[in-house]
């Protein structure tokens, strides 16, 4: 059960998410994206996973990456629009908040979660990542990169979004302490410049008891 705070948030997020549907698709990944999505895929392969889920898979493009190398992937989003450009690519996609995943637990070998953290605020983020950790198998892998650096909650003067989006900045800190509570740390690394929000990068793994 998530906080009625946190569910405005999510009730504006749904709405800015579906208004950007159509711009987002036409979105092109930086070479850094891309580079970071390739070394994920190179630790999925060396652990032999096979079953991938996708959080907050916007348009699905990661998602259509991953189906193109052999994974079989599950894409999930709370935008109903978003969900329908997956579907429209011919991914397995579901509409679903991550806040509460309806999948069987161990369900998947990986979760790949590209920039929609940090759309959860601090009080509902370890809830959220032991979600997470449940759908996945023991010794599992999550992907999990945000936007941070310095820790701010609230809207961002840039963003040119309607309506605008919550976002939660953590530092590397922050970040990792929430990540130690579910999580393995596997690899962490930042790609940026110190004192910027920068991208912050966790693999991570699912304890094995």
């Amino acid at each position: 059960m998530v906080s009625p705070e946190y569910q405005d948030i999510r009730t504006s997020l749904l709405l800015t998410y579906d208004n950007a549907a159509g711009r987002r698709d036409q979105q092109v990944k930086q070479p850094w994206k891309l580079a970071e999505r390739d070394r994920f895929l190179a630790r999925l392969r060396a652990e032999q996973c096979t079953r991938l889920l996708e959080i907050g898979a916007g348009t699905g493009q990661d998602s259509v990456f991953f189906a193109g190398h052999g994974f079989d992937v599950v894409a999930t989003d709370m935008s109903p629009e978003m969900v329908a450009r997956c579907r429209d690519k011919g991914l397995d996609a579901q509409v679903m908040d991550f806040s509460e995943l309806r999948f069987e637990s161990e369900s998947f070998d990986a979760v790949h979660a590209m920039n929609c953290l940090l759309h959860v605020p601090n009080t509902e983020l370890p809830a959220v990542l032991a979600a997470i950790a449940n759908v996945l198998r023991p010794g599992g892998l999550l992907f999990l990169g945000v936007y941070g650096g310095r820790a701010e909650e609230g809207s961002a003067d840039w963003d040119d979004h309607v309506p605008a989006r919550f976002f939660s900045f953590r530092t590397d800190e922050q970040l990792l302490q929430y990540a130690s509570r579910s999580f393995e740390i596997v690899d962490f690394h930042v790609v940026g410049t110190e004192g910027e929000h920068r991208f912050q990068s966790l693999t991570l793994r699912r304890r094995v008891t």
